[in-house]
């Protein structure tokens, strides 16, 4: 009889131990659907604010780089003259045409989302650290503490230099590029908004490596050393990147959007050594304890 009532007692330990952890699981998700909620939230306000001033936005911000007064285009100008040759744009052939009766519209709603976007990926980081630290212990929150400033800080420099870098020159590349003279360079606003936003975008993500390498280095997966034994091929594809970006036979533009990607690979190498420095430092401490 008393194995009976064991072996019930220890049935009803085991159902309340896998329940305990099945609501663990729970929970989890609850918070975690709480902390995308309230990104969401922040994403949606920064696309409202983007929708109510739109005309400006359009004007100073989408369509700026197509213009031969841009930035960049006068900086290009100023940079021939010290170099003595002639960089200086004189006009940018693109001429926009919408095809759909929604098509204005349609654009609106996706280029004030595409700022909503990008100006609440920060506040994302944030959810998104606040979601993880407490499954951290208290050295590794440390060790993280800059998680969300330098993720931000790194995102903002890459759609910084997408935008006055990597888009003009593009777009005045794109936009001259004929095979035939009987073709007319034609552009839908949809393909002008998507390359914008691509090339922005895609430039804030590949700056987030060092963050990625911080990662995979506190993982185990990447060490320094194999970074640097690897570094003669990850100039080769920083390169074809680079050429691939910036689709101009023109090699200066070419390098000056490669070194940013090389000084970011250099930058990681750092942040790597810095992590496998700091793990030799716990292990040296855990057997001197």
């Amino acid at each position: 009889m008393s194995k009976i009532s064991d072996k019930i007692i220890n049935t009803v330990k085991e159902k309340s131990k896998n329940l305990e952890a099945e609501m663990s699981f729970f929970d989890h998700l609850e918070e975690l659907r709480w902390h995308l909620i309230r990104s969401a939230l922040a994403i949606c306000v920064f696309t409202i604010f983007a929708f109510a001033f739109y005309t400006w936005i359009y004007d100073h911000i989408i369509m700026a780089p197509s213009r031969k007064d841009f930035w960049t285009f006068r900086a290009m100008c100023q940079i021939g003259e010290w170099l003595h040759r002639d960089m200086c744009i004189s006009s940018i052939n693109i001429h926009l045409i919408n095809t759909e009766m929604a098509g204005q519209f349609t654009l609106m709603i996706d280029s004030s989302l595409m700022i909503g976007l990008v100006m609440g990926i920060p506040y994302l980081l944030y959810e998104l650290w606040r979601f993880i630290k407490p499954a951290l212990h208290e050295k590794e929150r440390k060790a993280a503490s800059g998680f969300v400033f330098y993720a931000s800080l790194l995102f903002i420099c890459g759609v910084l230099f997408g935008y006055f870098i990597i888009t003009p020159v593009s777009l005045n590349f794109l936009s001259s590029f004929t095979v035939s003279g009987q073709i007319q360079n034609l552009f839908s606003v949809d393909s002008y908004l998507s390359s914008v936003s691509t090339l922005t975008l895609a430039t804030g993500l590949v700056f987030e490596l060092p963050i990625l390498v911080y990662i995979l280095a506190n993982i185990g997966i990447l060490t320094p050393k194999f970074m640097r034994d690897t570094r003669r091929y990850a100039i080769v594809i920083i390169m074809i990147i680079a050429a691939i970006v910036t689709p101009t036979p023109d090699m200066l533009t070419m390098t000056v959007v490669a070194i940013p990607l090389l000084l970011l690979y250099e930058l990681s190498i750092s942040v790597a050594s810095m992590v496998e420095r700091r793990r030799k430092k716990r292990n040296a401490d855990a057997e001197a304890s």
